[in-house]
């Protein structure tokens, strides 16, 4: 892991921000690339001085969306079975696909914002997306704020940090297990409030 942040704190300090916008459009699409060690990095080299940090943000959350928007499309023309049928050769099983797709079922188009903070969901979360045709400004909206607060808070444990990789990995981890607890805690109060909607119009339609 030293080895590899090493790595990639040389090749982000050279490729600047495309290189961000890229690693993170691979992490958002099927290419297995935490993101987890992608943006510590950049917000360590805005702690050096050598990058903008409002504009290491942008740029990993635009390369999220771009990334995000990649799935969209292919799962929008391929559809279900040939998602299925193809998604083994880049890493997506069916398992995997099934429990995602599950997962944007249960939540509705919330889980667009809800699965950018989750670790396997995260980069397979705009398929069903696809698949359901779900609106652009909605997808937009909610992929874009989900990953902005994600590639947020690993670029500034990255920055407050700085090159304590150890710790770097640590907390990383720790964002993961919070960002779970947080969407546990978003999905329970969406859920109240899709289920006082629903009653209130069950009771208008009585009446």
């Amino acid at each position: 892991m030293h080895e590899l942040i090493n790595w990639l704190v040389e090749t982000i300090g050279t490729l600047g921000y495309p290189g961000i916008f890229l690693l993170m459009a691979m992490e958002s699409s099927i290419f297995p690339i935490p993101s987890e060690v992608v943006m510590p990095p950049a917000g360590y080299l805005a702690q050096q001085g050598k990058l903008d940090m409002t504009l290491v943000i942008l740029c990993g959350t635009l390369g999220s969306l771009a990334g995000a928007y990649a799935n969209y499309f292919v799962a929008r023309w391929l559809g279900r079975p040939l998602v299925i049928k193809y998604g083994r050769y880049v890493w997506i099983t069916e398992q995997h696909f099934d429990r995602v797709e599950s997962f944007f079922l249960r939540h509705g188009e919330i889980s667009t914002f809800i699965g950018r903070l989750l670790p396997v969901i995260r980069h397979l979360i705009s398929i069903p997306a696809g698949i359901a045709r779900m609106g652009h400004l909605r997808f937009s909206l909610y992929t874009t704020v989900g990953a902005a607060i994600w590639v947020s808070v690993l670029s500034w444990i990255g920055y407050f940090l700085g090159a304590e990789q150890a710790l770097i990995v640590r907390y990383s981890h720790q964002a993961v297990i919070g960002a779970v607890g947080f969407s546990a805690a978003l999905v329970a109060v969406y859920v109240v409030l899709h289920r006082r909607k629903l009653a209130k119009a069950e009771a208008a339609t009585s009446r």
